[in-house]
């Protein structure tokens, strides 16, 4: 049931004097003692989505030349098949919340996993550059309902587990960027590109009929409240133009989508206020304090997680004068640590609380990313750059799952589709929040030679870390511990 938003402390639980969100109810029978079955078929039905769009996502970007090259493209125009797909994402991803209300999320998730599925066949059936592009759009608006479901399901399953189930069902889809170049060399060294999207054929296959099989029936009651056209219309091109505008806002163009997309988000606010509970996205839950903590605490998790894959690369090889191949075996420490901690993320969360664990991360976090203001201020070191990037990797990893799992936890569960979607848009806007001031941050320091130094990326780490210190900052102000699964 919908309670009311102004009450939503009481409805879903009570912060004791520690921060530590409690239960007003005793915690159901069983769930302390471990996850049951059913969760983790759940959760490795949501993984399959995030695996593939994410393995989708990555043989796409190494494989761009290529296809350009061989639809005799501009690299220009090539672009928009990454460009496209990422837009068509964001203007979607805000009807997820009223789907899954109208439809189940069951039901949805079939729907969305066999229509990703038919628009790989139809990338991978494209003769020209147009038809390739208007496939990947269309790829674009399904995953843009798509993405969020994974968290929303294993939430709704998991409840005070979640940090556990997550932690291990994330690992897979940490593999896609590894796998992804590799499968990209090897299907462009025996076959067409066409291949690389025909790749997600018998994967999307697979996922529709383990969701068939293994996803329970929607037992909540479906909620028939009405679409809210002017919220749409408001919300999702305000949310692209904010992306667009980001990304772009060294341009004067750019600049001004950025400025209508504000404009538009700024109207779907004062909207969404007088609404309430009717518009696309209840902004009321972000009254809640451990829900709005998470959303800011994810927010800067993106973005250090972006603004890192931005600088660190380019200080590398335009800094200290590395091959792009000596790079990415620097950078894949990052991934090493990052898949070293999720298993740990249950024991750490149940043992410290979700508070310390994220906090710690992040302070982790904090300190590899100092050393590199040290190096870029002094020296280059081999050693402390693995170190640090593993460091790096290893607190990164700690701090969304907690701070998630608090937001879901602080939420009835009714309304996990609403607070899905809006945690969502959090952390989608962090990274190109944090890429586009970095980026300014760099292009005023570096040379319009061709060749760089090491101490010219010095601010822009001094920036990057601000942003590591504010994602510590946010996450102090967690809940110490999570106590409760999120109530139906």
């Amino acid at each position: 049931m919908r309670g009311n938003p102004t009450n939503e402390t009481s409805t879903a639980g009570k912060m004791d004097e520690a921060g530590s969100v409690t239960e007003d109810s005793p915690t159901r029978a069983g769930e302390s003692e471990g996850v049951a079955s059913s969760v983790w078929k759940v959760a490795v039905v949501a993984v399959i989505g995030p695996f593939m769009t994410q393995l989708d996502s990555t043989v796409v970007n190494v494989s761009l030349s290529t296809i350009s090259h061989t639809l005799a493209a501009p690299i220009a125009t090539a672009q928009w098949i990454v460009s496209g797909y990422l837009l068509a994402m964001a203007l979607m991803l805000p009807l997820n919340g009223w789907l899954v209300d109208r439809m189940g999320a069951r039901r949805l998730y079939l729907i969305l996993f066999s229509t990703f599925t038919l628009a790989s066949f139809l990338c991978g059936a494209s003769r020209s550059i147009d038809a390739l592009i208007c496939a990947r759009v269309f790829q674009g608006l399904v995953g843009g309902v798509l993405a969020p479901m994974t968290q929303m399901m294993i939430a709704r399953a998991a409840g005070k587990n979640m940090a556990r189930v997550m932690g291990y069902a994330t690992l897979p889809i940490l593999l896609a960027p590894i796998l992804g170049p590799l499968l990209a060399g090897t299907i462009l060294a025996h076959a067409t590109w066409s291949w690389l999207f025909y790749l997600n054929v018998p994967v999307g296959i697979l996922g529709v009929a383990l969701a068939a099989l293994l996803l329970p029936v929607d037992t909540a009651t479906l909620q028939k409240r009405p679409f809210d056209f002017l919220g749409f219309a408001l919300l999702s091109p305000g949310f692209v133009g904010l992306i667009f505008g980001l990304q772009n806002a060294s341009h004067a163009d750019g600049r001004w989508i950025l400025f209508a997309g504000i404009v538009l988000l700024t109207a779907f606010l004062v909207h969404a206020v007088k609404k309430g509970q009717g518009a696309l996205i209840d902004v009321r839950i972000f009254a809640d304090r451990t829900f709005s903590v998470a959303a800011v605490t994810q927010f800067f998790a993106t973005s250090i997680m972006f603004g890192r894959q931005l600088v660190v690369p380019l200080y590398l090889i335009a800094g200290c004068g590395l091959s792009a191949a000596q790079a990415g075996w620097f950078i894949a420490a990052t991934g090493a640590g990052m898949m070293c901690s999720f298993p740990l993320l249950g024991f750490l969360t149940e043992k410290f609380g979700c508070r310390v664990v994220s906090a710690g991360g992040a302070l982790l976090a904090l300190l590899s990313t100092i050393a590199f203001v040290g190096m870029a201020a002094g020296q280059f070191s081999a050693t402390w750059a693995v170190l640090s990037l593993f460091l790096a990797g290893a607190g990164q990893g700690t701090i969304s799952i907690p701070s998630i799992s608090a937001a879901y936890s602080s939420i009835p569960k009714a309304r996990l589709p609403v607070a899905n979607t809006a945690l969502n848009i959090a952390q989608r806007v962090g990274g190109p929040f944090a890429t586009t001031i970095l980026a300014m941050f760099i292009a005023s320091t570096l040379p319009h030679a061709a060749h760089a130094v090491s101490t010219q990326f010095f601010m822009a780490f001094v920036m990057l870390a601000v942003f590591h210190a504010a994602t510590f900052i946010a996450a102090l102000f967690l809940p110490l511990r999570i106590s409760r699964a999120a109530k139906a």
